[in-house]
């Protein structure tokens, strides 16, 4: 089942980042960039900490566009670095800092809101460097004041909570609800965004730290009011302690609703449980490009394609795109060509053609890049124009999808 509604207007009026260059005409050189020169490009994913089991993965996702692209162009070759980001702010600065100070333009990633925003103020606007996220889903992202340098390619949890908010009470039925999040910043604004959008009362939002031994105090304060849904917004290595717990003390049956950061297929067998009580939100991938994404990653890594995975093979691709119209290795002049690449107007390209576009851009022909995850088109503040978010649940195999909604397509 696939359902259109509107954009919300809750992306309106925040500051306004003006990601600069005029789509469909390729900037840098003149001529859509030179050959005979190597493309470089930085990866910046937790491969360790809370968000590994979804890390790597994603990091597989960005690293595709690379690995096809590799031998496939004459003149051009393409080279990438990796940084864990370990799921903290910190380390993730000293990460990025790593790929800067080694001469990296532009870096698919960080991964999570709490990390992106600091690397993004700390290390990436600074330096000049493109930053493009595939995963961190903060309203906060949209309204950073980074000279145009900063862009991702999921949706805003401005966006999510309204979903959760509708799946609350058009799925559940729930009249009233209790929140537990992770405190940092994806926690607390996906906590405020469905807080503000939810029909019904919200009894408690219960803020919990990462990877603790022991999640029940929390569970008993959020569960004291026994809401209709409870609302669980984390990462893995908490999401598995947060469930053995409930399982094991409070399992009443209420209906859970987790977000993004717990759409993990490994959840149930970690947890001992079918999980059967629980769906979930999670940004979808609808590009034209999918079903060609989804069959190489397969191919490549011999697994299947997971959440964030196809808007990070998107990250890259775009990014890539723009260093090749830029014609060097330089932040600004990628940052300057992004729209050009991704927005309309030109001849369209996609992840089956990547090469082809490569092509184009060197012959100083305008293309439009449209992705795996989405058609990559960017709004003035490097969000996405146009998204679908899934309702998952839990089975035997894995994750299913239960239905899908549209935002601006």
């Amino acid at each position: 089942m696939r359902e259109k509604i509107t954009r919300r207007n809750a992306l309106k009026g925040v500051a306004t980042a003006g990601a600069v260059g005029l789509a469909g005409c390729l900037g840098g050189g003149g001529s859509g960039g030179s050959s005979g020169r190597t493309v470089t490009h930085g990866i910046l994913m937790p491969e360790t900490g809370d968000l590994a089991s979804v890390g790597r993965p994603i990091r597989d996702g960005a690293d595709l566009p690379i690995l096809q692209l590799q031998d496939a162009v004459s003149g051009v070759s393409f080279e990438s670095q990796i940084g864990d980001t370990q799921t903290d702010p910190q380390a993730g600065i000293s990460a990025a800092e790593n790929l800067v100070n080694a001469g990296f333009p532009a870096i698919t990633g960080p991964a999570s809101s709490g990390v992106n925003v600091q690397v993004s103020r700390q290390v990436l606007i600074p330096n000049e460097v493109v930053g493009v996220s595939p995963s961190s889903t903060s309203p906060t992202v949209t309204g950073l004041d980074d000279n145009g340098y900063i862009f991702r390619t999921p949706p805003s949890d401005a966006l999510q909570g309204s979903v959760m908010a509708q799946v609350g009470t058009d799925d559940v039925g729930a009249t009233d609800a209790a929140v537990m999040y992770v405190n940092n910043d994806y926690g607390q604004a996906l906590s405020d965004s469905f807080t503000g959008s939810f029909e019904g009362s919200v009894a408690a939002t219960v803020a919990f730290e990462k990877e603790q031994s022991s999640y029940t105090s929390r569970l008993e304060e959020a569960l004291a009011d026994s809401p209709d849904m409870l609302v669980v917004i984390g990462y893995p290595a908490s999401g598995i302690q947060i469930f053995r717990d409930y399982y094991a003390d409070f399992d009443t049956g209420v209906q859970i609703v987790v977000t993004d950061g717990l759409r993990d297929a490994t959840l149930p067998g970690e947890v001992g449980s079918d999980m059967s009580n629980v769906i979930g939100t999670a940004p979808s991938a609808a590009g034209p490009g999918k079903e060609f994404f989804e069959t190489s990653f397969a191919d490549q890594f011999g697994s299947e394609a997971g959440v964030f995975t196809s808007q990070a093979y998107d990250a890259t691709a775009v990014s890539l795109l723009a260093n090749v119209a830029a014609g060097e290795n330089v932040g600004s002049a990628v940052r300057d060509n992004m729209d050009a690449v991704a927005n309309p107007d030109g001849e369209a390209f996609g992840p089956e053609t990547l090469a082809e576009a490569v092509e184009a851009v060197l012959a100083g022909d305008a293309i439009n890049y449209g992705g795996a995850s989405s058609s990559v088109d960017f709004d003035e503040n490097g969000d996405m124009q146009a998204v679908t978010y899934e309702i998952f649940e839990f089975t035997a195999d894995g994750v299913s999808t239960q239905s899908t909604i549209d935002f601006g397509n």
